[in-house]
């Protein structure tokens, strides 16, 4: 029985442990604590649950983010009372706006020790605002019978609104008066135990969760948008559960309608090139040009999860304020441009049940012009990519997307690893598995989410930046108990790039204190300090020849060394012109 009747605490903490387990949780992540002491042991002897302990709840939030991208399923956070539960908040933020499940444990004092200076105590009730799906605070623990369905069935609703109306978080702050202990104060017969396990699981049925809801009729929108003859496709930020099936719908989508895919490096399409001839990437550079602005403007948009990271397409699409269809199993308004839009709430792979009976459109002048002009900018980017033999970020992209093994999952950070991405990620068969953080966009917790989604997974690789790595350096704490491998790729300019590429660049009296920040910090002491393999990349030839090998357990970290000033005179001078 993986009940513990030592205490009321033991066993209201059983409770809440079991029922998870039973509706299907896997992972939960415990940062130490005196008032969660029940769920942490109650956590802990479970067998059905793996419980991965990490000291700073900030970095454990952001672990935890990175299981829930990887399993499509809630993670568990636990923490003990006062300000340790603030410290998830940035997490919570992202996962609010990237719809991914959570549920947060808060351990607290007992309504007697609030507001009157109780160590370790603050207000936790509504502690996260708006941003959970559901909160509730639970009853302070009881062996009532009645009382032990109430709390089964909080536990249940719980995960059923960590799943809807879609991914997100839940918090439920628990109250604890002592023991904390397991202490064994309650003398309850084996037959007793037996009955109350029995009464409240012998019946239980797991909850099976899908987004089939989302399952809209599209058979009139089909008919409407295969009357026009000049449309655009945007791939844009998304990660569905099957991106093989996302990247057929969305190619057979385009042959159907003869319209161009505008691909975002953060979208599963440009690793599934083979199944899509009509797959644009070079659209920032090709909407530079005026003349290509103007003659390329589509009287529809069908758009697949969030707007591309390109200022250019963007500021293209408000100017235009083009009718667009925006295509998303989120309830959420996807519109950052407050465009003529409508959601279509259906999800991507379902699209497939209505795409095989459509007649296929002739062939189209408006995607040609588009195919033509993408083919041309790629071979000049390739050449004048390949020449380059000096170490530039630009170029690390460019061959991670030739590199890379097949299927190797990658998260990438944001600022300038993100922009690089969209500029040089080229076509690709290599499936790809692409992870991001663009919920809010921040750099927050980019190591530890990157670890959350390398844990006990293939070889994953990190790309980032040296600001961004070292905001989260707390991550590495794990390095213990880590199982798997995630190597991570260093590209260290020495500060922030992304605001080289700002007006604020050209005031640099200010700018280098202030904004680019330089920490001059030496990445080979710093991975020493904690345990991690290192490596400093000096030429193409070892970084290819080291992707075709990657490390297959432990934290690694290859850095390579560029210089942020050159590198934006660069791009530039180079990216920008490529037409001509």
């Amino acid at each position: 029985m993986t009940l513990n009747f030592s205490n009321i605490n033991t066993l209201w903490s059983s409770i809440i442990v079991e029922t998870l387990a039973k509706l299907g949780l896997k992972d939960a992540v415990i940062s130490p604590g005196s008032r969660s002491t029940p769920l942490t042991l109650a956590f802990a002897q479970n067998n059905l649950i793996n419980s991965i302990p990490i000291l700073d709840e900030r970095s454990a939030s952001f672990f935890a983010l990175g299981l829930s991208k990887k399993n499509k399923i809630p993670t568990v956070l636990v923490c003990t009372s006062g300000t340790a539960g603030a410290n998830f908040y940035p997490a919570i933020i992202e996962a609010k706006y990237s719809n991914i499940p959570l549920i947060i444990l808060t351990a607290d004092r007992p309504p007697e020790l609030r507001n009157c200076h109780a160590g370790q105590t603050i207000n936790q009730v509504n502690l996260y605002g708006n941003y959970p799906n559901w909160y509730t605070e639970l009853s302070l623990p009881s062996i009532d019978l009645e009382r032990l369905f109430y709390l089964r069935q909080n536990i249940v609703y719980s995960w059923e609104k960590s799943y809807f109306p879609c991914g997100g978080i839940v918090h439920i702050n628990i109250p604890f008066r002592e023991p904390l202990a397991p202490i064994c104060e309650l003398e309850i017969s084996k037959e007793k135990k037996t009955f109350i396990y029995q009464q409240l699981f012998a019946n239980f049925t797991p909850i099976n969760h899908s987004f089939e809801k989302y399952n809209l009729d599209l058979r009139e929108y089909l008919k409407l948008w295969q009357t026009f003859s000049k449309g655009i496709i945007i791939a844009g930020v998304d990660s569905p559960d099957n991106p093989q099936l996302y990247s057929e719908v969305i190619a057979f989508l385009s042959q159907s309608l003869n319209f161009p895919v505008l691909g975002e490096a953060l979208s599963p399409v440009r690793n599934f090139s083979h199944i899509n001839n009509n797959l644009i990437i070079n659209y920032d550079v090709i909407l530079r040009n005026p003349e290509n602005a103007n003659n390329l403007i589509p009287k529809i948009v069908i758009l697949f999860g969030e707007y591309p990271t390109s200022k250019q397409l963007r500021s293209w699409l408000t100017e235009h304020k083009i009718k667009t269809y925006i295509i998303t199993i989120f309830h959420d308004n996807l519109d950052a441009l407050h465009s003529n839009s409508i959601h279509l709430r259906i999800n991507p792979e379902n699209l497939i049940q209505y795409l095989k009976n459509i007649e296929k459109k002739i062939s189209s002048t408006y995607l040609s012009q588009w195919l033509s002009i993408d083919d041309k900018i790629t071979i000049n980017l390739n050449q004048i990519i390949a020449k380059k033999e000096e170490i530039f970020e630009a170029k690390v992209p460019w061959i991670l997307s030739q590199y890379l093994p097949e299927k190797t999952p990658i998260f990438i950070a944001n600022s300038m690893s993100v922009r690089y991405a969209e500029f040089f990620w080229q076509k690709n068969n290599h499936q790809i598995q692409t992870y991001f953080s663009r919920g809010t966009n921040g750099i927050d917790g980019t190591l530890s989410t990157a670890l959350g989604i390398a844990y006990q997974n293939k070889p994953t690789i990190l790309l980032t930046g040296d600001l961004a790595l070292l905001h989260d350096t707390n991550g590495f704490l794990i390095n213990q108990y880590f199982e798997g491998s995630l190597t991570i790729i260093l590209i260290n300019n020495n500060g922030g790039g992304i605001f080289e590429m700002l007006p604020i660049a050209d005031y640099q009296t200010l700018f280098e204190k202030y904004f680019a920040t330089p920490q001059f910090i030496d990445f080979a002491n710093l991975t020493q300090t904690y345990n991690v393999n290192y490596k400093q990349i000096n030429n193409w030839q070892q970084l290819q020849y080291l992707l075709t090998n990657l490390p297959k357990k432990g934290i690694n970290l290859w850095e390579i060394k560029t210089n942020r000033k050159t590198d934006t005179i660069w791009l530039k001078e180079n990216l920008f012109n490529l037409l001509t």
